[in-house]
């Protein structure tokens, strides 16, 4: 994801914001089933040997705004298919371009769909730093909760499940200060520390940890499904 290709850079900012640096490396894997999530940016992963080291599933980035797919996405899909991991797509965010809806109908047309098959994890919306500008893409607190709804309402029309969302609590506290997901979607939370820390406004628990982006023991950022891998399972089919 965008945050780990900046982290040193969040962290500097933050660092003379006065706000609490959460890109500082655990020191060692959460309790849970590990994950990893990657893009085009790490092109070449072998899957066999990534779930031979104990990965049970991955985020892919598909999409992002209403332009981009990420080049990767297809052969990293299937290889993590044939690997035998549960898989799923990520959409990253850019509410300055257009709608919620017009972006959550686009990732579905780009491999960010679900189907209830087992395997296939529900696609997730990456809301977080804006890495081209303003941190808040220049909406308001209310206008960017209207934009997540639109996108969640209409994923979960065309899916029936609602998108895990990922994000981190500085950013979500910082530009929506909302309460209303925690009931519908999942939570993807990132921080880089050795706990997860506060949870945004409206959740009283993680699904999801991204606690590192040092790319091991898995390429890309190293996650964690807060439970078993038959809950994992039981996620990925209803």
């Amino acid at each position: 994801m965008f945050k780990s290709l900046i982290a040193a850079a969040i962290a500097t900012a933050a660092l003379v914001a006065g706000a609490p640096v959460e890109e500082t490396v655990a020191k060692r894997a959460p309790a849970g089933v590990p994950g990893f999530d990657i893009s085009h940016y790490q092109p070449n992963v072998d899957f066999a040997s990534e779930y031979s080291k104990g990965a049970r599933w991955v985020y892919i980035k598909a999409t992002e705004g209403t332009t981009y797919t990420d080049s990767s996405f297809s052969s990293h899909y299937t290889g993590a298919t044939n690997a035998g991991l549960l898989r799923g797509a990520y959409h990253f965010a850019r509410p300055d371009v257009s709608s919620g809806a017009t972006q959550a109908n686009y990732f579905i047309s780009n491999g960010g769909g679900w189907s209830g098959d087992g395997r296939t994890l529900p696609g997730a919306l990456d809301i977080e730093y804006n890495p081209y500008g303003a941190t808040c893409y220049g909406l308001s607190k209310s206008a960017m909760t209207s934009w997540i709804k639109d996108f969640s309402d209409t994923y979960h029309a065309k899916t029936g499940r609602y998108p895990t969302i990922y994000t981190t609590t500085d950013w979500w506290t910082t530009c929506t200060g909302s309460s209303a997901f925690g009931s519908t979607n999942a939570l993807w939370i990132a921080r880089y520390s050795s706990s997860v820390g506060t949870l945004p406004s409206g959740w009283s628990y993680f699904s999801f940890w991204q606690y590192s982006s040092d790319q091991s023991p898995f390429p890309g950022d190293q996650d964690v499904w807060n439970g078993s891998l038959a809950g994992l399972k039981s996620y990925a089919t209803s």
